[in-house]
């Protein structure tokens, strides 16, 4: 059991993914209009639907998980944390938005994606760590199918992805607004990319870096907002 912000928890089911520092940066890095309806693609657990509703109050998260176990991990998640009113799991492929939702019916869509194109399956998260089942250019036309104009699609990958990500979300009318890239300490490689695309927006991209920890390993300012945490 993981315990969220604001007296909500988590709960994950033998052989789902786990809390991570890309889930816990995602959430914290999207950006909500009032009264958000938010897409979660591959939304497993329910971990990104939680983490948004325990921080914008207003907002609504619909999921869409292929894998059975992890929905059904999704529906306990919901119902114990009483947010049905607020949240909700479909059991599908987002290969299919298009067939389950009306275009533009969502004010923004997020994702945590699989980030390996290829490689030997992971035995325990198969579906979670390779994109068989969910190539970029899959991704980003579910996301834009689903998200009305205007609307936002927030996203969290790997850095040597980058450029195939910016390319395909053009492709698909998903313009580049916001890129954060998230280093664990200074001054080390970049391990993770922050994405905010927008449908129909013009060109123009903003540029943030974080770190997440100094170099004696103390806790970086931005490490403490994502966790939730202040320093004693």
């Amino acid at each position: 059991m993981e315990y969220l912000p604001n007296g909500l928890s988590l709960e994950l089911a033998p052989g789902t993914f786990p809390l991570s520092t890309d889930s816990m940066a995602l959430a914290h890095f999207a950006a909500l209009p009032k009264n958000a309806r938010v897409l979660d693609l591959g939304s497993g657990c329910g971990t990104l639907g939680l983490l948004l509703c325990s921080r914008w109050e207003t907002c609504s998260v619909c999921g869409v998980e292929l894998n059975p176990t992890a929905h059904q991990a999704a529906l306990e998640n919901i119902r114990r944390n009483q947010l049905s009113c607020r949240m909700e799991s479909i059991c599908a492929d987002l290969r299919s938005v298009s067939e389950t939702f009306s275009p533009g019916q969502f004010s923004c869509c997020i994702s945590n994606p699989p980030y390996f194109s290829g490689g030997p399956a992971s035995k325990r998260l198969p579906l979670a760590r390779r994109e068989d089942s969910c190539s970029p250019k899959e991704l980003f036309q579910a996301a834009a199918w689903a998200v009305k104009f205007g609307g936002d699609f927030f996203l969290v990958h790997r850095p040597e992805r980058l450029a195939e990500l910016i390319a395909q979300g053009s492709l698909a009318g998903l313009e580049a607004k916001r890129l954060c890239l998230v280093r664990h300490r200074e001054g080390a490689p970049v391990n993770l990319v922050l994405l905010q695309f927008r449908k129909g927006a013009k060109p123009g991209l903003i540029w943030q870096e974080w770190a997440l920890h100094h170099n004696d390993g103390s806790p970086t300012p931005i490490y403490q907002e994502i966790y939730h945490r202040k320093e004693s």
